[in-house]
């Protein structure tokens, strides 16, 4: 049955090498497309996560509602405020810090915590004055979240533990102030008072909006620096298993008002874009691999044709029509899983080599095209060409199966 199947295709040799090389692009971009897309993912999933832990508490505002100091103060009565009451009671701060302390302690599923206070501030230096986030942490409780120490282009993490109003910027802001590792900048609060800090290191965590926005400080100066002693508005945990984060989230928030988030929750746009990325690249590729759906269709109608006194030939020597109709199936089948193949394999060699191009834009360590060779854009990849040749085989080989060697004699009369 493979030896007449493979006659078959030989017979009509153009015909058999353009459907060839239609399920082979199909699976190519597949492969192309993925690898590119879910490498970007992953770059950028690698980059959030350097940044974001597992789960973050928060501290909640405690915005003041007008309905809610009506009612108050002033009972069931009307009121028309000529100003109504707006903005914050007080700074928002996590209120029993050591209550979460005790419960990330002893909880299994937690492999550190770090407690953390952030603040806006403004940075200058000489003639030079930007905004930016100030990060107080703990450093050896903050290695245990997340991996700063690997960003860092000068200095230690460390050196921040000593205290002293030291601080580690991102080169970026460097740049921008025009300072250099051990220059004193001056960082205010908005309170009325400015404070020198000196920079003792820098880091680069490839995307700029964060080298050029977030400065890291011992917690106790950044607590200083804000007359907040002991305050701390955010704490980051890191879990032994990531993909628990979105549950045990909610169930910390069932017993907490402070705000407990996941890190997907975090970065919902980010995850929705990738879906969107998802089916994308799934309707193209299914675009590609119905037209080629098609061109096995009409090839195998065109063959039954033209095969005709043959099939009326096999089946006067006994072939019943489950075997005729196996034999055009193989035949489409034979098709789409050696043009799977050889797509899936020139893709992998594209990517290899896309992977090498540099970009010059930063997005990796040597500026070079993330791809992303994980086995599922292989496996689906095959299994949509290894179906679109079956569902395109299926209709002529049916068709095929159901002729007798009396309807072919009448139909050539």
């Amino acid at each position: 049955m493979l030896f007449l199947a493979i006659r078959h295709l030989l017979s009509r040799k153009k015909q058999t090498v353009l459907i060839f090389l239609g399920i082979s692009l199909g699976t190519l971009m597949f492969t192309v497309i993925s690898g590119m897309q879910l490498g970007m993912r992953e770059f950028i999933e690698a980059r959030l996560l350097s940044n974001t832990s597992h789960i973050q508490i928060s501290a909640r505002d405690n915005i003041i509602d007008r309905d809610e100091m009506t009612e108050r103060f002033y009972g069931n009565q009307p009121v028309d405020w000529l100003v109504p009451p707006a903005g914050k009671r007080e700074e928002a701060h996590i209120m029993y810090p050591q209550g979460w302390f005790d419960r990330l302690s002893n909880d299994p599923n937690v492999t550190g915590y770090s407690p953390s206070f952030t603040m806006n501030v403004i940075i200058s230096h000489r003639e030079s004055k930007y905004p930016s986030s100030l990060i107080g942490i703990i450093p050896t409780m903050y290695q245990q979240v997340m991996d700063l120490q690997k960003y860092v282009s000068e200095g230690r993490i460390t050196d921040l533990s000593e205290g002293g109003n030291k601080v580690i910027i991102g080169v970026s802001m460097l740049k921008k102030l025009g300072s250099q590792i051990g220059d004193n900048i001056l960082i205010s609060s908005g309170l009325g008072e400015l404070r020198p800090f000196k920079i003792v290191g820098t880091f680069s965590m490839g995307m700029e909006q964060i080298d050029d926005s977030l400065m890291f400080a011992s917690l106790k100066d950044v607590q200083t620096l804000n007359k907040t002693p002991g305050q701390i508005n955010g704490i980051s945990v890191s879990l032994v298993n990531m993909e628990r984060a979105h549950e045990l989230a909610s169930q910390w928030q069932l017993t907490s008002r402070d705000k407990v988030q996941s890190w997907e929750q975090a970065n919902a746009q980010f995850l929705q874009i990738f879906d969107f990325q998802d089916y994308t690249r799934l309707a193209v590729t299914a675009a590609i691999l119905i037209v080629a759906g098609f061109g096995i269709y009409n090839v195998l109608s065109i063959m039954i044709s033209q095969k005709r006194k043959e099939i009326a030939i096999l089946r006067s020597i006994g072939y019943p029509p489950k075997m005729i109709m196996e034999l055009f199936l193989i035949q489409g089948i034979m098709l789409g899983v050696t043009g799977a193949i050889i797509g899936l394999g020139i893709g992998h060699l594209i990517n290899m080599y896309l992977s090498t191009v540099s970009l010059g834009i930063g997005m990796g360590g040597d500026n070079t095209m993330t791809i992303s060779y994980a086995p599922s854009i292989y496996i689906e990849g095959f299994l949509l060409a290894f179906i679109s040749a079956i569902l395109a085989s299926f209709l002529p080989a049916r068709a095929a199966s159901k002729l007798t060697p009396l309807d072919i004699i009448r139909s050539d009369v």
